[in-house]
């Protein structure tokens, strides 16, 4: 027996949120072929801090996080050969410059069938307790295999030719062996990898952030939109407080009459109670994430507004925070001014434009 880890580096990220250890496995190199022998397996693991006013979280023991697999997840997740005709990737639908989410009603797949939700945006999604608009995935990996054979996404025809494309390239053989020491590499460590990068999409530095850590002052007008926010009036934060601005739960917002064309949450547990209620999306950087809800029917932050000023579509299953159905808010023209502008507070561009996400 010989060990094929000889050292590995602790890299200190201040972007990312936890550590993680996992013991050094020893390998016997007679199991291996000599081409993969070329290869070195000496991950770099990460040690990741929590920015400021956000809480730690865990990182999957069986996915820790390391260079080599964050560095696969990020090509992975910009390269369209995951696709049957090998033209979409994960950031067609999920664009770093709206907040990886993209300016469309809803996602098209490779064969320019349209999708029936809108892409969520991706960010902050490490603290995620379930994913997609319904829950329907658990953890980030099991999300990242739903789109590369769904017929309305990627369509490839079944993940063992993806493999087959990713082991016949002339980089993914080594980058998967360097990330994960496997030759015969599969479906989860694709989706190990995918969910490596996702985990580095971390939002912490918009204008709010700044004012919350006593760095920067909001203006007259956005200091009225965060009391407008922050309270009864306009009665957002009880989904949306900070840090997050999402409480990652599901509600029925009031959007529809029954029957509900899109059962949302309802199609996975069965409940009738479940029946239109989708998960509250994140407001950060929401001024760059239209068109919004999970059909993408806002086009403008100023329809959102009016959709909850107006107190929303009375329901058997309408959350009970939605206490102005049949009455209204009754916000002024200015109070919707001020609130927009406060929204827009929750900008980050140094997440929109940090190169570490991009491909390039």
């Amino acid at each position: 027996m010989q060990s094929l880890l000889k050292k590995y580096n602790i890299i200190l990220l201040s972007v990312f949120l936890i550590s993680c250890e996992r013991d050094i496995e020893v390998y016997d190199v007679n199991n291996f072929t000599s081409d993969t022998l070329m290869f070195n397996f000496e991950p770099n693991y990460v040690l990741v801090n929590s920015p400021d006013g956000f809480p730690p979280i865990e990182i999957p023991s069986e996915n820790p996080m390391t260079e080599e697999g964050i560095l696969l997840g990020k090509k992975l997740f910009h390269d369209p050969i995951l696709s049957k005709n090998n033209q979409q990737s994960c950031s067609n639908c999920h664009m770093q410059g709206f907040s990886f989410t993209e300016p469309s009603s809803v996602s098209f797949g490779v064969e320019g069938k349209p999708g029936f939700r809108n892409s969520m945006a991706l960010v902050n999604i490490v603290w995620n307790k379930n994913q997609n608009w319904d829950g329907s995935a658990i953890s980030l990996e099991e999300q990242a295999l739903e789109p590369v054979t769904n017929p309305l996404e990627m369509n490839s025809e079944s993940w063992s030719n993806v493999i087959q494309k990713l082991k016949k390239d002339s980089d993914y053989p080594r980058l998967f062996y360097e990330a994960f020491g496997v030759e015969n590499f599969d479906s989860s460590h694709v989706a190990k990898a995918i969910a490596q990068f996702e985990r580095t999409l971390i939002s912490s530095n918009s204008k709010f952030d700044l004012f919350i850590r006593n760095e920067i002052n909001l203006t007259t007008s956005e200091l009225r939109g965060m009391e407008i926010y922050m309270t009864e009036k306009g009665d957002c934060f009880h989904c949306h407080s900070y840090p997050f601005l999402t409480d990652n739960d599901f509600h029925n917002n009031g959007l529809d009459p029954e029957p509900f064309l899109d059962k949302g949450r309802g199609n996975i547990t069965g409940e009738i109670y479940d029946y239109g209620k989708f998960k509250t999306p994140s407001l950060r950087n929401v001024a760059l994430t239209a068109p919004y809800m999970h059909d993408g029917r806002f086009n403008s932050l100023e329809e959102v507004v009016e959709h909850y000023n107006s107190g929303g579509v009375e329901s058997s299953t309408i959350d009970p925070l939605m206490k102005f159905v049949g009455i209204g808010q009754g916000l002024t023209s200015q109070d919707k001014i001020d609130l927009i502008n406060f929204m827009k507070t929750f900008t980050d561009t140094m997440f929109t434009q940090n190169v570490n996400f991009n491909n390039f």
